[in-house]
């Protein structure tokens, strides 16, 4: 059969992972040293790989992170009170796994972000569908699926995610029906999947915020009992590391007002 043949058959069955290591090994002078099932071999990795890499991007893109970033790009230097072995303990997922929260505070600027959206990327590396909210927008979204009649198709999705992250709360207005969407979203999740949280204000201050004593209650039960805690310290991370990037001379301004 011509190769040709051969790569029309492996697109048609979508082996495109076979199909691709096949049109390398073509151009590959040494892999007739190879026999039959070497060969085959690395053509099974190539199209493992490319179904891993597929399924990875999928659930990156279902997943919405505001930042696109990976828990290796964290800088531990920074003194912001992020540990390392916190982060390699979250790394191993067995919280995700357990459904667990993960609740990370700190002030503008520290990285609650960032991190978030690390610890989301990885999620997705592991295999977990996972969905990321900004408040303001989660908010919405509830509101919008209560008025048009789909809020039971959205709590079902928010339901199935291994791993729900709702950054910033605390930042956006919310009204007293928005904060008991939320603690129907926290019970439909409850041992069913895991959810982190970041905020500006202290775990502490959330009762203040939500407000209604009971549903308050009821909220924290569910978010706070056996969740991880990073509490982020110091100033705004883009602050300091302005402050420490090397400052430009004025021949290097000219430059490049010249360019």
């Amino acid at each position: 059969m011509l190769t040709s043949q051969t790569l029309e058959i492996l697109r048609a069955l979508r082996l495109e992972g076979m199909a691709q290591g096949l049109e390398e090994q073509r151009h590959q002078n040494d892999i007739t040293d190879l026999d039959f099932e070497e060969r085959l071999g690395l053509l099974a990795q190539r199209q493992w790989a490319w179904k891993e890499n597929r399924g990875l991007e999928t659930r990156k893109k279902y997943a919405g992170f505001k930042i696109q970033c990976t828990l290796e790009e964290l800088d531990f230097r920074l003194p912001r009170g992020l540990k390392r072995a916190q982060i390699e303990q979250l790394r191993q997922s067995q919280w995700v796994n357990e459904n667990r929260n993960c609740l990370i505070t700190g002030a503008t600027g520290t990285g609650k972000t960032f991190l978030s959206c690390a610890l989301g990327h990885h999620s997705c590396v592991l295999g977990h569908r996972t969905l990321y909210y900004y408040v303001p927008k989660f908010f919405r979204a509830l509101q919008i699926a209560r008025a048009d009649g789909s809020l039971p198709q959205l709590l079902k999705k928010l339901a199935r995610v291994s791993l729900l992250i709702i950054d910033d709360l605390g930042i956006a207005s919310v009204t007293p029906q928005q904060y008991r969407d939320l603690l129907e979203v926290l019970d439909d999740r409850h041992g069913q999947g895991a959810t982190l949280i970041t905020s500006q204000l202290p775990v502490e201050d959330w009762h203040q915020i939500i407000g209604d004593t009971t549903v308050a209650d009821a909220i924290m039960d569910r978010l706070a009992h056996g969740a991880y805690r990073i509490a982020l310290q110091g100033e705004s991370v883009r602050k300091l590391k302005a402050r420490s990037a090397p400052k430009k001379k004025p021949s290097d301004l000219k430059s490049q007002g010249s360019q």
